[in-house]
This record gives C-alpha cells, structure tokens and sequence, in this order.
C-alpha cells in the first residue's frame, strides 16, 4: 500500500468533507428551516445540517496549516450561533500541539473511525454479481425506496427524525453514484457514493441491505461496481469511513480497502 503522508490524507479527508458540504448547500434550497450552512475554515470546512442531524462538522482542515486558536474561535463561535455542540474531526497527520489545544479548551472524543482506502484501475474486470441478482444503476425515482432500507439496515425499529431522507439529497448532487440490488423481481440492496472531482477519490456511503436478504454477497457486489464506475469516471481511490470491527470494514477489506489511520471525531457543548 502507498505511504499515507500528509498530501494523501487531504485527499481521503474529502470524502467527509464534501458530502457535507453539499448536503448543507442542498438543505439551504430544500430545508430552508433547519438553517443549514457551510463556511470555509483552515483549508477545510465547518458544516451545519440541522440539531440532531449526522451531518454537521469540521472536517478537511488543518493540512495546508496547523488549526491556531484563532480558527478555533470562529469554529466555536459558528456553531455556538446555531446553538450546537463543536465537533472536530483530527487525525494522525494533525500536529501534537492541535491535540493539546482541543484537550485544554475541554474537547471530548465522540467517534474512533477508521478511513479505508484502494487503489483504483480503470482496466479492472470485477467478479458478476450473484445468480439471481442484478445490480445496476438507481434513478432519482427510487430514492425513497434505497432511503427506506438504509435506514432500517442501520435503525430497524425506526430512524430518529434527524436521520430520515438522508439518502434523497445524494440524488441531487452532481457527481454521485447510486446502485441497486435488484432480486426476486425487487429492490432489496443498495449503495451509494460521490465522486470528489478536485481530489480523484470517491467517497463509499449509504449502503444497506433488506434483513432477509443479508448474507448473500450483495454489499459486496455492490461495492464492486461502485468502484468500477468510479474509476471509469477518474478516481484514483476509493475511501470509506467506517467503525472497526463492523460488517461494512470486513466487506471493504474484503475487495482490498486498507486502513489508511485512525481517527477522531472530538466534541465540545458549548
């Protein structure tokens, strides 16, 4: 695998920052009420979607220069206006003196992920999907169907307000990439991701499968050709960002993703 340095990480923090980012331009037209907003921080971005909300904040910044107190007065003075908690998300490559910053302003460690990355070739040839399985591309049409199972994957007695329809605003983004499983004549799998132009990766996301249909190799073909169209469209990497030791990282370093880092997500109430 490719030594992750600085320059490397930057790249593979976009695919957190840029979904975000888009998500917050898309409520601003679409939900004008939660108040959602984006601004441009120490070379990444602080972002707000809503209270309660998944989506919502630092990520990408302090590569191209360390993050000064002076940043972290405008990060807490954003989200202190929107009266939500400051989360921060830091990573191997930050400095030793940024951790030390966040500890002394009284920072807590909300999240451990790890960022899984791949190599993408373009002249790859992927294995077919299952028999009895078609996967294809999902149209707009379909966004609350893929929507419904990604939220009963990951909530199966019903998602909180805050984490419904998080899937149909991925629709509407330029550059995304929605797949479906399709078997016994029905939607029962989808994944989704986003292509990161500037940064030649592509983000993995929004993946899920109906209960009864587990087990059968369906993430798996889906993630294969999520990154066969990826790579045809010119990314270099495919990323995904995920919890150890959960069924989406085996999946991931089952078609060869490796763990780049792990990394933190830090919180403050303010």
């Amino acid at each position: 695998m490719e030594f992750v340095d600085n320059a490397l990480a930057r790249r593979l923090e976009s695919c957190e920052e840029m979904p975000q980012v888009y998500y917050s331009r898309i409520f601003k037209k679409t939900k004008p009420d939660v108040g959602a907003a984006e601004e441009e921080i120490c070379g990444g971005h602080m972002t707000f979607a809503g209270l309660g909300s998944p989506i919502g904040r630092v990520t990408g910044a302090g590569f191209e220069r360390p993050i000064t107190a002076d940043d972290l007065d405008r990060i807490e003075q954003f989200y202190r206006e929107r009266k939500a908690p400051s989360q921060v998300d830091l990573t191997p490559m930050h400095r030793p003196e940024t951790f030390e910053m966040f500890k002394a302003r009284g920072y807590a460690i909300a999240e451990l992920n790890n960022v899984l990355y791949r190599k993408l070739d373009p002249n790859e040839v992927f294995p077919e999907p299952p028999i009895g399985c078609l996967v294809r591309r999902s149209s707009a049409d379909e966004a609350e169907i893929t929507g419904s199972i990604v939220e009963s994957a990951f909530f199966p007695d019903g998602a909180p307000e805050a984490f419904r329809g998080l899937i149909t605003p991925l629709y509407q983004m330029e550059n995304a990439l929605a797949f479906v499983a399709i078997s016994d004549g029905k939607p029962v799998a989808c994944g989704t991701g986003l292509i990161i132009p500037e940064h030649k990766v592509f983000a993995l996301c929004g993946a899920g499968t109906v209960a009864e249909y587990r087990g059968r190799g369906l993430q798996t073909a889906l993630l294969r050709a999520r990154m066969a169209a990826a790579a045809k469209a010119g990314c270099e990497y495919a990323v995904v960002v995920t919890q150890g030791g959960t069924t989406s990282q085996r999946n991931a370093e089952r078609l060869g993703l490796r763990v780049a880092y792990s990394k933190v997500t830090v919180i403050k109430n303010l």
